[in-house]
This record gives C-alpha cells, sequence and structure tokens, in this order.
C-alpha cells in the first residue's frame, strides 16, 4: 500500500510506496499554512487507511459466495465478502470521489457508517478534508485517490509499472496468467532466477513459475543423483544449509498430481488465512498434533509428563505475514540447490580429467569448471521445462 506523511517544515503530504528494490516518494500536496498537525496527519492517515483497503481488494480472490439483492438486508459483519469485493469494483472510483467530495457528517449525534471499506475510508478522508475547508486540497486529493485506484486496477490486469510496482510487495491469493508468463520469460533467459523476478513481477505469479521451474531443476537433480525428484533440496541441504522444507512441500504437491498453480496458491491461501486468525483445515491441525504426540512419546518413554515448553508447531512452512514473497525466496533457493546436487553428482570434472596430456594443460580451473556445471545444468534444466511447459498454467 502507499503509506502518506506530512513534512511539517515545507508543509508538504508525502506518499511513499514500496518497489521490491527500496522505497519511492512523491510530494503530493501543499498543505494549508494555517492547518494544525493534529489534522494534517488525521488526512496521511485516512489516506493511508484508503489505499489498504483498495490494495485489500486487490489481494481477495473473487468469491463464488451468493450476493444479496440491496446492502440494507444484509449485516455488514456477515455479509459475504465477495459481495463487498463486488460493490468495491462496480463503479468504485466514482464512489470514492463522491465520499471524498460529499462524505458522510455527524448530525444529530450520529453518523453513517458506509457498507464497504473503502468507500468508508474514503469518507474518513472526506471528513478530513472538510474541516480543512480548502477546495483546491480537495481537488489534488481526488486526483491523488484516483492515481492509487488506477495503480490497483492496472496491477490486477498485470501491470506493474509505475505506481503498481507495490504489488511485488503484498501476497495475492490468485495469480494472474500475465506475470506467470512474465515470470516464465525471466526463468527461460536464466532459469537460477534473475533478480527482476523480485522487482517487477507480482510475487505469487512468480512464485508460481518458479514452481514450475523448480521442479524442472529437481527431475535434471535426480537423474544425476539417484534420489527422488521430490527429495533433491532436502538431499542438497546436506551441502549447504538450506531452507529446504517449502520447496519439499511444493515438489511433493507437484509430484502428487497438482500444478504449480495449485501447488503455489494453495500454500499462500493457508497462510494468509491464518494470519487473519482463521485455521483452514482442522483435520490437517489435527494430525499435526497426533504426531507431535507420537513423537514425544517415543523421545520420552520414560517421562510420565514430556516437558512441553519449547515445543513448537508451525501452522503454515510460509511467513505468514509476507508469504508470497516467502515462497518465491524459498522456490528461488531451491533451484539453486538442486544445482549444487546436480554439481556434487555430474561427470563434468570427470570428464575435464579424462582428457590427453595435451588438452589437460589448458584444462578450466576449478571456477571454470563452476561456471561450466551452471551453464550445463542451465541448458538441462530448459530443456525439461519446455517438455513439461503445459503444466504452467
Amino acid at each position: 500500500m502507499t503509506s502518506y506523511g506530512i513534512d511539517l517544515d515545507r508543509r508538504e503530504l508525502i506518499a511513499t510506496w514500496g518497489s521490491g528494490e527500496g522505497n519511492l516518494s512523491t510530494r503530493t500536496a501543499a498543505l494549508p499554512a494555517d492547518a494544525d498537525s493534529g489534522t494534517l496527519l488525521a488526512l496521511a492517515g485516512t489516506l493511508t487507511q484508503l489505499s489498504e483497503a483498495a490494495w485489500a481488494a486487490y489481494t481477495r480472490p473473487p468469491s463464488d459466495d451468493p450476493s444479496p439483492e440491496d446492502p440494507s438486508d444484509s449485516d455488514p459483519d456477515t455479509a459475504p465478502a465477495g459481495w463487498r469485493q463486488d460493490q468495491e469494483e462496480s463503479e468504485y472510483a466514482a464512489k470514492v470521489t463522491e465520499a471524498i467530495t460529499r462524505p458522510n457528517l455527524p448530525r444529530d449525534g450520529s453518523l453513517v457508517i458506509a457498507y464497504s471499506p473503502l468507500i468508508e475510508n474514503a469518507n474518513r478522508v472526506g471528513r478530513v478534508l472538510h474541516a480543512l475547508g480548502d477546495p483546491e486540497l480537495t481537488r489534488v486529493i481526488v486526483a491523488e485517490a484516483a492515481a492509487e485506484l488506477d495503480a490497483v486496477e492496472r496491477a490486477s490486469l498485470g501491470d506493474l509499472s509505475g505506481r503498481s510496482q507495490q504489488a511485488v510487495l503484498l501476497s495475492r491469493e490468485d495469480a494472474s496468467p500475465v506475470q506467470v508468463a512474465a515470470a516464465d520469460r525471466l526463468f527461460e533467459k536464466d532459469p537460477f532466477g534473475p533478480a527482476e523476478l523480485f522487482s517487477t513481477v507480482d510475487p505469487t505469479a512468480a512464485a508460481v513459475a518458479a514452481a514450475h521451474w523448480l521442479a524442472a531443476a529437481a527431475e535434471v537433480s535426480a537423474s544425476v543423483s539417484g534420489h527422488d525428484a521430490a527429495k533433491v533440496v532436502f538431499e542438497a541441504d546436506n551441502l549447504e544449509a538450506l531452507p529446504y522444507e517449502t520447496p519439499t512441500v511444493v515438489l511433493e504437491l507437484i509430484a502428487a498430481g497438482a500444478r504449480p498453480y495449485e501447488a503455489v496458491t494453495g500454500l499462500v491461501r493457508e497462510a494468509l488465512h491464518i494470519a487473519g486468525g482463521l485455521l483452514p483445515d482442522p483435520s490437517v491441525l489435527r494430525e499435526q498434533l497426533n504426531e507431535l504426540e507420537e513423537t514425544l512419546s517415543e523421545q520420552h518413554s520414560n517421562d510420565d509428563d514430556p516437558e512441553l515448553a519449547d515445543v513448537a508447531l508451525r501452522l503454515t512452512p510460509l511467513d505468514p505475514q509476507r508469504p508470497s514473497r516467502d515462497l518465491l525466496e524459498d522456490l528461488h533457493t531451491g533451484i539453486h540447490a538442486c544445482w549444487l546436487l546436480y554439481d556434487e553428482c555430474s561427470s563434468i570434472a570427470d570428464d575435464v580429467d579424462g582428457r590427453g596430456d595435451a588438452e589437460a594443460a589448458s584444462a578450466p580451473g576449478p571456477e571454470q569448471l563452476l561456471e561450466l556445471s551452471r551453464h550445463r545444468f542451465a541448458d538441462l534444466v530448459r530443456e525439461t521445462a519446455a517438455r513439461h511447459h503445459d503444466r504452467l498454467i
């Protein structure tokens, strides 16, 4: 989301957003010289909340929940999320403008609260602007809100240019085919995963492509190591300390028949639900608790009551605060792990050692051997990924 702040010395409103590589900022509006700092801070705070509400609609996928005919027929706390999102996506720009320019104001000791979080936050912005009483500032803020909503809309269509680039820091339950294809093209150029993945592509979509290329890398590594393709990242942990758990989970899901899209969005959705205080599948937790109880019983067979103070049970292998980005990072590392095992088990060094004396004199050194290994591995991964390209989407 875009965060707004106040430069009290210059009396300016500043907008700041992330790009995946650092934060960008712009001076958004000149502020009234006679306005008190509390009111100006309230303006910055409500604008930040408006941006947060707009981007929340981006991260949520469409819902199949039934929609009420009229908002007055439903309780805002229990109405289907899908209906709220549909309302926000239907002419929401015009409604936001109206809420900012003509907000609901307190009357007779009561205040009408808008049903939509997006529209209610726009009303909050409007109420602060009403208190400031500056028509020119209101005009500028309307344009600023429109720019933010446009960035959300363009990101939902797969365009992450300009202000829409902040989507690279968000975790979305769905993945745009446009963005998946963009990530796939980056992997085609560099099967190890170029840095642009983290600054130009939606992380959920990038993770879908990364899962596809990881599966191809695992297949190549398995062919020379003899290990199960789903276990190669785990095996590579013996060569270098690696975050092997998440890549292994993804490889096991794909080996069981899941498409990369299904594996990735399922894990991200689960982590987002947990971050929101929900338990997606209680039956899975029950199985985990049973396994934990069995493990503790085996480890403490002579103790009536094993010590549980240091026992922790992870509900998701991902960081719930940034699941898509965390998943992308782990899958990216997983491809490197596949190469480690490939390099350990391949015969590139033996091929060089088997040369004649004349050839041996010009044999590549250790660094050149590693580079040769990476190039050969990358070519094999490209071939394998192309052969299974139909599973990508």
